[in-house]
């Protein structure tokens, strides 16, 4: 996993909900501000629903702290839309299926599920400069205590 200090490769495009509304950006275009990514691995699962949930509650406090608030996962942007309604999600939700985030972030981890050995990007948080450094990493989410664990991290920025 990418260490913090170094820098993150931001030319990669990604589809993005935001808004209410889609489009396809630059991820380099998401860093107007210091960004905050949370990876998470699909929408509508208890866990993933429960690290959601923190972000929402706590939203409007990253952004007055400053920063852009990212929840990322594989899922498409159709799902993200109804995702968004359902949970009144304000922040950016970024589909990522073919984990370019997770090869800039060297988050991609070895999974099993079933049995069945895969690859898939490892449920992490980034806080992120506008220049692309990290400034510092998450590498194991909690997923229902997300939001205190991430203003801890940014105390120490």
């Amino acid at each position: 996993m990418i260490a913090a200090g170094r820098k993150l490769k931001t030319d990669f495009r990604l589809e993005i909900v935001e808004g209410g509304t889609r489009r396809e950006v630059a991820f380099r275009d998401l860093l107007a501000r210091p960004a905050i990514v949370s990876v998470y691995m699909r929408n509508n699962t208890p866990s993933c629903d429960r690290q959601n949930d923190a972000l929402v509650a706590h939203a409007a406090e990253f952004d007055a702290l400053g920063y852009n608030l990212i929840a990322l996962s594989r899922d498409t942007c159709g799902s993200h839309l109804k995702y968004a309604a359902k949970k009144q999600i304000t922040y950016t939700l970024a589909s990522d299926p073919d984990d370019a985030f997770a090869k800039a972030a060297d988050s991609l981890v070895e999974k099993s599920m079933y049995g069945r050995t895969y690859q898939g990007p490892a449920r992490a948080a980034f806080v992120i400069a506008t220049d692309g450094t990290v400034l510092a990493v998450v590498g194991k989410v909690d997923a229902k205590d997300h939001a205190a664990q991430l203003k801890a991290v940014l105390a120490t920025l």
